[in-house]
C-alpha cells in the first residue's frame, strides 16, 4: 500500500534524505503550498542522518540573540572560516550562509527547536554557537513533527538508487522499498542525502588502504549512492574526496555511528604522541573550536592511524567527560605500559616537554600564550608540565563525520551540470558542503550549511513548481 500510494502521485517536491537539510527544505516547500515527499534511507529510529548526533548551530548575530551572548558579526565569522579552511571556500556562498544564519535561529525556534545556554567545557562557544536542548535528536524530532503537521509525507528505509534525468530535467527517482524498486515521479527534487563516509571502499580509493582503519562517527546510512549517481550522469563536482570532517575520537568507539559522544576534547591540555611515544604537532595551536577538526587528519597520518593523548591530574576536569573512562596510572612508565607504548620513549618525551614549559598564567578557555621553549614541535598555548599524578591516557583514532566531495551549486542551491544548471534539481547539506568547506571544519558550521541551503532549496523548488 505504501509503494502504491507513492507511485500513483506526482509530487511537487521530492526530498531525498531525512536529516536537517532535508527537513528544512521539506518544511519550507510545504509552507509555500507544495506537496512534499521525504525519502529517508534509514529506518525510523535512525532517521536524521548525522543531524541526530549534532548539538549546536553556529550563528551570526549583531547583539544578544536567544541563548547567544554579545555579538558575532559577519567579518569575524568569515575570518574564522578562512582560518580553518585555509582559504579553500567559495567566498560568495560562504558569506551568504553566514548572513542567512542570523535569520535561521528564530526560524528554527518557530518550528519547534529549543535551545539552551552552552555548558561549561563545551568548547567555549557561548557567543558563537546555540546549543540544542535535547541535542540533535530533539531537533530532528521537532522538525519531523512540524513536517507532519504541514502534510509532508515521510517514508523510511526508502533508498534512492537513481535520479532520473531527461534533457537536463529531473523526472523521477528509483527507490528501493520493501524489496521492490519503485519509480516515484516529481516536479522538482532536493538532494540532501549526505556524503559517502560510510562507504569504506570509496574512502580507501581516495585515501589508500589506511582508510580501512578509520572509524565512521557519522551515520552508516550515508554511502554516497545518490552523489555517485548524479556525478556519473554528468553533474559537476566540487571538493576533494580526501577532505572531510574528521576528528580524533576514542579508539574504543564503534566502527559506525558513535557520534559526538566519542570525541576527545582534552587535546589542548595534553601532549599527543604516536605509537613510538613521539609528539608530532602543536596541541595548543588555537582554541579548540577552530582546531578540533584537524586532529582526525593528523592522527590518520600516524603509523597505524593511532595516537595517544596524555594528561595529568591538573587537567582532568577541564573538558567534557568522555564516554569511556581514560586509562589511568600513577607513573608515566605505568601509563605507557597500560597503553602499549614504549615506556622509555614516552618518559623521555614527557621529561623533555616538561623542561620546555615556562612560567606563566594558565587560562583554559582562551589563548594564554603559555608556550614551550626549546622543544619541537612547540606547544604555543596551555603548556603546563605533566607532573601531577595520577596520569591519564586516551587512545585516539580518526573519526570521519562526513566527506566534502559533493555537488556544485549556485547561490540558489541549484545543482550545476556539464551544460549549466539543472532546471529543477537543488541540493543542501553535506552533499554540497564542499562548496563552502574546502578543508577543515568550524564547530557547528555543518548545521549552518544544512539549515541555510535547505531553506533556500525548499523555497526555490516550491517556487519552480507552483
Amino acid at each position: 500500500m505504501v509503494g502504491r500510494s507513492l507511485v500513483e502521485t506526482t509530487w511537487d517536491v521530492v526530498v531525498v534524505g531525512g536529516g536537517n537539510a532535508a527537513l528544512c527544505a521539506a518544511i519550507t516547500a510545504a509552507e509555500k503550498g507544495a506537496s512534499v515527499l521525504i525519502l529517508e534511507g534509514a529506518p525510523k529510529p535512525y532517521r536524521g542522518g548525522n543531524s541526530r548526533h549534532t548539538r549546536n548551530f553556529r550563528c551570526m548575530h549583531r547583539g544578544p540573540l536567544s541563548v547567544l551572548t554579545d555579538t558575532y558579526e559577519e567579518e569575524e565569522y568569515f575570518q574564522d572560516l578562512l582560518v580553518v579552511t585555509k582559504g579553500k571556500t567559495d567566498e560568495g556562498l560562504a558569506r551568504m550562509a553566514i548572513r542567512e544564519s542570523e535569520a535561521c535561529l528564530p526560524w528554527m525556534e518557530a518550528h519547534g527547536v529549543r535551545f539552551q545556554p552552552s555548558l561549561s567545557g563545551t568548547l567555549s562557544l557561548s557567543r558563537t554557537n546555540a546549543f540544542f536542548l535535547g541535542g540533535g535528536k530533539a531537533l530532528v524530532n521537532a522538525y519531523y513533527n512540524t513536517a507532519e503537521d504541514l502534510g509532508v509525507r515521510a517514508v523510511y528505509e526508502a533508498q534512492v538508487v537513481h535520479v532520473g534525468l531527461e534533457d537536463g530535467r529531473f523526472t523521477h527517482v528509483e527507490v528501493e522499498l520493501g524489496g521492490e524498486t519503485l519509480r516515484v515521479e516529481g516536479k522538482a527534487v532536493v538532494l540532501a542525502a549526505g556524503g559517502f563516509q560510510a562507504d569504506i571502499d570509496w574512502l580507501a580509493r581516495a585515501w589508500g588502504p589506511s582508510a580501512r582503519n578509520f572509524l565512521i562517527r557519522g551515520t552508516p546510512y550515508n554511502r554516497g549512492v545518490v552523489l555517485k549517481d548524479l556525478l556519473d550522469q554528468g553533474a559537476e563536482s566540487i571538493g576533494d574526496p580526501t577532505q572531510c570532517h574528521a576528528v580524533a575520537i576514542d579508539g574504543r568507539a564503534p566502527k559506525y555511528d558513535g557520534g559526538i559522544a566519542t570525541r576527545i576534547d582534552c587535546v589542548p591540555f595534553s601532549i599527543v604522541v604516536n605509537r613510538d611515544g613521539q609528539r608530532f604537532y602543536d596541541e595548543g595551536e588555537d582554541v579548540w573550536p577552530k582546531r578540533y577538526a584537524i586532529w582526525g587528519r593528523l592522527v590518520a597520518a600516524q603509523p597505524d592511524q593511532m595516537a595517544y593523548a596524555i594528561i595529568d591530574h591538573k587537567s582532568i576536569d577541564l573538558f567534557m567527560p568522555t564516554v569511556f573512562p581514560p586509562v589511568k596510572a600513577e607513573t608515566i612508565e605505568g601509563l605507557a605500559q597500560r597503553l602499549g607504548l614504549p615506556a622509555p620513549a614516552l618518559k623521555e618525551t614527557v621529561e623533555g616537554f616538561n623542561r620546555a614549559c615556562r612560567e606563566g598564567t594558565f587560562h583554559p578557555t582562551e589563548l594564554d600564550g603559555l608556550a614551550t621553549e626549546g622543544v619541537s614541535p612547540e606547544k604555543t598555548n596551555w603548556a603546563r608540565p605533566l607532573d601531577t599524578p595520577p596520569y591519564y591516557g586516551y587512545l585516539l583514532r580518526p573519526g570521519v563525520t562526513f566527506t566534502y566531495l559533493g555537488l556544485k551549486v549556485d547561490e540558489t542551491a541549484r545543482v550545476t551540470g556539464q551544460n549549466g544548471r539543472y532546471a529543477n534539481i537543488w541540493a543542501a547539506g553535506e552533499i554540497m558542503a564542499g562548496n563552502v568547506l574546502g578543508e577543515g571544519y568550524l564547530a557547528g558550521f555543518g548545521m549552518t550549511i544544512g539549515t541555510v541551503f535547505g531553506r533556500i532549496a525548499g523555497r526555490e523548488a516550491a517556487d519552480h513548481v507552483l
